[in-house]
């Protein structure tokens, strides 16, 4: 049985309607291709409360991995990683710091994202990217390779 996956975009302007958001669908193609049973993104305005609300809503919905994409960055707005911290149990910074990372590839700017990684109790890993769709189709990749060990552990599978 597949893991389920739910994708957030946040960003004020598609949102509004006003951009049309590349981001997120390319997350929800890049996440079903790598397996994940994942609805189509929705679509939440910047803000640490839109975040959590969106995120809290994926979790009771049971989704086991959540994908935020956008307001990672320093811009006024840029409020996804308070929003995010709201929800987690526990952080797992080394996910955050491979984003980082990776992302250096494509930009020095990688390393302004300050994307959080963690579990959100009772099982579901959540992950904030940048909205960059560079940033996107990198990340789904490191996150294509974690998170099927992680929800199995969360699971109570045994360490591979």
């Amino acid at each position: 049985m597949p893991h389920t996956a739910r994708v957030i975009t946040v960003s004020d302007r598609s949102a509004a309607g006003l951009r049309e958001d590349r981001g997120g669908p390319l997350a929800v193609s890049l996440l079903r291709e790598a397996g994940f049973e994942c609805a189509d993104a929705v679509v939440v305005p910047d803000g640490a409360d839109s975040v959590e609300s969106a995120l809290r809503a994926a979790i009771a919905a049971g989704a086991g991995l959540v994908v935020t994409t956008g307001g990672t960055g320093v811009a006024p707005t840029d409020r996804t990683p308070e929003g995010t911290v709201t929800v987690l149990d526990r952080q797992i910074p080394g996910i955050a710091e491979e984003l980082r990372r990776r992302g250096l590839a494509d930009t020095p700017l990688a390393v302004l994202s300050r994307g959080l990684a963690g579990i959100a109790d009772p099982a579901t890993l959540v992950v904030n990217l940048p909205g960059s769709t560079r940033a996107v189709a990198s990340g789904i990749a490191v996150i294509a390779e974690l998170a099927p060990h992680v929800l199995d552990q969360l699971a109570g599978g045994d360490h591979a």
